[in-house]
Order: C-alpha cells, then structure tokens, then sequence
C-alpha cells in the first residue's frame, strides 16, 4: 500500500496556564490519503480547530504540541524550525479560514496579494505570476477576472473572497488544504457554490482536503471519510456513509438522531443533554459518561480506546471484549 499523504499520530496538544497544563487535544491518530476530503466534525471546543492549527504549524502561545508526530509525505513536519515552516505552508500545506477578512490585507488589491504569495514559493516573473494569479481566479469561478484582479477585499461579496482565499491556498499546487469552517459565514446557496468547488479542486488537482466543521450535512455532502471528535478525543472515524447512517458510538448516534428527516413527522427533534465540559473540568474516564444514556459504572473510570466496529471504529468500553 501507498504511504498516505498526511499521517498524525497520537497527537497531543495542551496549554500552559495558572491552573497547569491543560490537555485540549489529547492522544488523536488519524491519515489522510491523497485526493481525499476527510471531515473532522464536533461541537465547538471539541478541539477541531486545534487539530489543524498543530497540522499546519499556527498554534499560538501558550498552545503547543505536547505529544505525538506529524508526517507529510512520510517527512515529520511539527518539530520544524519555524522559518522552515512558513516556507512549507503554501508550498505544500494551505489554509482556508472561516472568515475570509482574517486572511486577506484590506489594503492590497486581489491581484497584490496572490501574486506576492505566488513569487513568494516559487521564481514567476511579476508577468508570470500574474498570468498565474488570472488563472486561478478563472478557475474559483470569478467573473471578470482581468477587472477584479486590481479590486480591493472589500469590493467582494463574502461568497466571492472566500473564493479568492481559495485561490490563494492553491497558489502553489499544495498536496494539502485544510479547510476551517470554510462555509459558516455564507448563505445556504453559495455554501453549496463553494463545496461544489471544492470537491472538483479535489478531482482535478489529487488534492487533498481536511474539512473541519459541526455541520454533519456539509460532512455528508463532502467528505470521503469523517473523525467524530468530543471532548480533545475522537469519539469514531470512519467511512462518511457508515457514520451518518449506522454511528456507532453514542455521541455520533446522538448527533445523527438530531439531525431532522424530510418526510418524517416528529413532534420534537432529538438532543443530547447536557453539553460539552470546559477544558479544566473534563470528568474522569470517558468524557462523554455524563452525557450517555448507556453509560455503565466503568465508564467513569476507564478511558476508552477506539477498537473496530463494523466499518468504523470507535472509542466505547461498551464494544471491549466484542460486545455489541
């Protein structure tokens, strides 16, 4: 078998405070295969964003990797010099935000800013690179590239930036984009506009994509695969398909029982109770116990590890020894 491109072994990150070390992702393993759109989904605080920070080397102070390895194309990436870094980001690992104003300068033009980026990974000319920039900017699906290469962030719908911050991950051919939330702040419309464009870049360049988001819909309609994650750990992961139509551990059921069915009357829409503990008061064992209608006396006390079940796996002490 092939080496996967993205592979993250029991990653751990934590945060130095006053009341100590606080594990906010805590030993997660996980590969990405080239061409591949895997989703990571989970409520807020799950630790979802953290995952891809640590991936591409912008967690802040007082964050840090605290355990665990990073390996791009089978060459370990988070132990390196931060200069080296910054050159690999955009070269082979890019970056879509959820808020395109974050990424973009409102004092440069469109065209400054991709054509910067462009000359900064490889040696276009100024004409080169913005022949580069026109084309790419064609490829998102901006009209009247030529007139709005010389326009300003501001000029943009926020459909439209996130199309150029698109754009300015796929400068340099990246093997990688991952993906932040890249739809939240965008109407039901243009959401389905920019997953579409996703999934073709995927097609068209074998480029792999890591989605993060807590909308199991946009999972469903993209990815290949999924990581469910609660509490800094991942609950399942597994084929999209398996975990939105037979999840196996009781938060992914939950989640999925949540989601509304058309055609299907119910007087009220399902829900977990409770809600996600704080990063200092995450409960002993499995995190998920104060929430679960199946938790048993040992779940307080053992954390699980995730073993196969049917096509996924996931982290329940209710699977240990085979049982159901």
């Amino acid at each position: 078998m092939s080496v996967p491109l993205l592979q993250i072994n029991n990653l751990s990150i934590e945060f130095n405070t006053r009341r100590g070390n606080l594990v906010a992702v805590e030993d997660i393993s996980f590969e990405v295969a080239e061409g591949e759109i895997f989703g990571i989904v989970g409520e807020s605080g799950a630790g979802k964003s953290l995952t891809g920070k640590a991936i591409i080397g912008l967690l802040e102070a007082p964050g840090r990797i605290s355990g665990g390895k990073i390996l791009l194309n089978n060459e370990r990436i988070d132990n390196l010099p931060y200069e080296q870094m910054r050159r690999l980001r955009g070269k082979s690992i890019g970056m879509v935000f959820q808020d395109p104003l974050t990424s973009l300068n409102p004092l440069y033009t469109i065209g400054r800013q991709l054509i910067e980026t462009i000359q900064t990974h490889t040696n276009h000319t100024a004409t080169q690179a913005k022949n580069r920039a026109l084309e790419l900017l064609r490829e998102v699906g901006i009209p009247a590239a030529e007139k709005r290469i010389d326009q300003f962030p501001h000029q943009f719908s926020g459909g439209m930036r996130q199309r150029v911050v698109i754009a300015l991950a796929l400068c340099v051919n990246p093997k990688l984009i991952i993906a932040d939330e890249p739809t939240t702040a965008l109407d039901v419309s243009i959401q389905a506009q920019i997953l579409t464009l996703l999934k073709n870049l995927c097609r068209k360049h074998g480029t792999a994509v890591i989605l993060i988001t807590h909308d199991m819909g946009v999972i469903a309609e993209t990815a290949n695969r999924v990581a469910v994650m609660y509490a800094g750990k991942i609950a399942e992961i597994g084929p999209v398909r398996e975990v939105v139509q037979n999840p196996q551990h009781p938060y992914a059921q939950g989640l999925m029982a949540s989601i509304p069915v058309i055609g299907r009357k119910m007087k009220y829409l399902a829900q977990i109770d409770g809600s996600m503990p704080r990063i200092a008061e995450r409960p002993s064992g499995c995190a998920f116990h104060p929430r679960c209608p199946h938790a048993i006396e040992l779940c307080n006390k053992q954390i699980p590890e995730l073993l196969n079940k049917g096509k996924t796996k996931a982290a329940c002490l209710l699977f240990r020894n085979g049982n159901p």
